[in-house]
């Protein structure tokens, strides 16, 4: 047991010990936390998701958000920006600054992170078709403002078959989309080590219908597939294990949550240790982000909301969380304003600095239903993994059809409960009555969005031609070979070859996916 200090008591002054019961957190496989002190030597990193409208008015609620206490940032990108295009596109213009930033040239990442300096501040993407694009304009700001990428932290999503699956964001097939993902993380490897270059996310599976389970599963799974093709790769196991991240949706059923993320991280370090012989520690460690909010959040009553999202914030703390995202409450409804942003990270600071429960290690362990509850998850878990395994693996599961049908088939009986009313949701179909919506609607300025489109095209005027087509040239010849792909996309970011020019480059040597059809 830890001394005992008048730093870790209750408020009647009872001291505190580090941590109850068994001394291992901080130790293989990691079921009570990945490090030995969990919060009492460092609070998770709390960050709210935002982008809408310009990299101006981004960087605003950034800065904003960073003045009220926010220790990162996660950024929130428009659907162009997602699936390659460029905001003068016409088949996009409609989507342009509507759900994210609006991120078409290095010009606009300058603007985004104005005065945010990237040597100090985590940021975090939430971008998978294109990440790689994104992190090589990331590195080339960074760049800009004297920062080395070997002092840049953060994380990008870079998570594609939980896209193809659950979410829709893909531009390219399979294979070629698994090798820019390795390409990301040996680039990070070899020159961005504090930089994460994939968050395996979970959070997308659950918003699609997943129940815990099947998200914690089909995650590993996908992590499974990364780890392999990195293996593959020839890249040294114990490096690639640092660099990997996971990301979910913590709801409302407490106990279930707390249970998910305990037997992910015994489940994990088992995975790296058992079937990828990884040796250090530090490889075999769970380390994720969650959300909480997502599909949990209703329109009905919204207010309901910031009750939901506390719970679940306590949840995923309690589960051993490293970064958190809590949604605001009327962001099932609008795109947040600052005071409901403000508020939503409100919820995390007090959960934080007033309620004792950063004081002790795994506070939960020990609990007989709680110690039975992440033995059976983790049990139901390595059963589903067996059944991807026996099929394949997760890339022909997708391919298939067959984790899509998993996840309609469990979304389907979910709404009938909810119909039902066997399962309950208050002010949705128990304890509901009709009100009136005191919600501020964001709507996207028209003026805004041709700005946005003017920007592009005046870079696009204004940059040295003949070097922005070497760099896409480069570009192009990389893919037909079997390079790394990094250093040529940082090229064509430097040179200010915009987000659709080196997108498109891509889908021309590497086709554009196509979704199997569900039965």
């Amino acid at each position: 047991m830890a001394t005992e200090t008048a730093e870790f008591a209750l408020p009647c002054g009872i001291p505190l010990e580090r941590i109850y019961g068994p001394d291992d957190a901080g130790a293989y496989p990691f079921t009570r936390g990945i490090h030995p002190d969990m919060y009492r030597g460092k609070l998770w990193t709390m960050r709210q998701y935002s982008g809408f409208g310009s990299a101006e008015l981004t960087n605003e609620r950034y800065r904003f958000l960073l003045e009220q206490g926010g220790t990162g940032l996660s950024v929130a990108l428009d659907l162009p920006t997602q699936i390659g295009y460029d905001s003068d596109h016409p088949d996009v213009e409609e989507e342009v600054g509507r759900v994210g930033v609006a991120i078409d040239t290095l010009a606009d990442m300058e603007r985004l992170f104005d005065g945010i300096p990237l040597d100090r501040i985590s940021s975090s993407f939430t971008i998978n078709g294109t990440a790689a694009i994104i992190l090589a304009m990331y590195v080339a700001v960074a760049e800009k403002q004297g920062a080395s990428p070997d002092q840049i932290r953060g994380t990008i999503q870079n998570d594609i078959l939980k896209e193809y699956a659950a979410r829709g964001t893909w531009i390219y097939p399979p294979e070629p989309s698994l090798r820019l993902i390795v390409d990301t993380i040996e680039f990070c490897l070899e020159r961005a080590p504090r930089f994460n270059p994939i968050s395996v996310a979970g959070a997308h599976y659950r918003d699609a219908g997943a129940s815990a389970v099947q998200e914690l599963a089909f995650t590993l799974a996908d992590g499974i597939t990364y780890v392999d093709r990195c293996v593959k790769r020839g890249l040294d196991v114990d490096e690639v294990g640092r660099q990997i991240s996971f990301f979910f949706y913590t709801h409302t059923d407490f106990f279930e949550e707390v249970a998910k993320y305990r037997a992910g991280r015994r489940l994990w370090a088992k995975v790296m240790r058992e079937r990828f012989g990884a040796r250090t520690d530090r490889a075999c460690m769970f380390r994720f982000g969650c959300v909480c909010g997502g599909s949990s959040l209703t329109a009905e009553q919204p207010l309901n909301n910031v009750v939901r999202v506390a719970y679940e914030a306590l949840a995923a703390v309690l589960g051993g969380v490293q970064s958190m995202f809590t949604c605001a409450w009327d962001e099932a409804l609008t795109i947040p304003g600052e005071e409901s942003a403000e508020l939503a990270l409100r919820t995390q600071q007090v959960l934080a600095e007033e309620t004792g429960v950063a004081k002790v290690v795994d506070p939960l362990g020990g609990s007989a239903f709680v110690e039975a509850l992440t033995d059976r998850f983790e049990a139901e878990v390595v059963a589903i993994i067996d059944e991807v395994d026996e099929l394949g693996g997760m890339v022909h599961a997708i391919e298939t059809g067959h984790i899509q049908a998993l996840i309609a088939e469990r979304a389907y009986q979910e709404q009938r409960k909810l119909e039902s009313g066997e399962r309950v949701v208050v002010g949705v179909n128990k304890h509901r009555r009709e009100e009136a919506r005191n919600v501020e609607f964001y709507e996207v300025d028209e003026e805004e969005r041709g700005r946005q489109t003017e920007r592009v095209r005046r870079v696009r005027a204004e940059r040295d031609a003949p070097a922005a087509a070497r760099a896409l040239e480069e570009l192009r010849s990389g893919a037909q070979g079997t390079a790394n792909l990094m250093p040529y996309l940082t090229e064509c970011a430097k040179a200010y070859c915009t987000m659709g020019e080196m997108a498109d480059v891509l889908r021309a040597e590497f086709g554009e996916f196509r979704e199997p059809a569900v039965v």
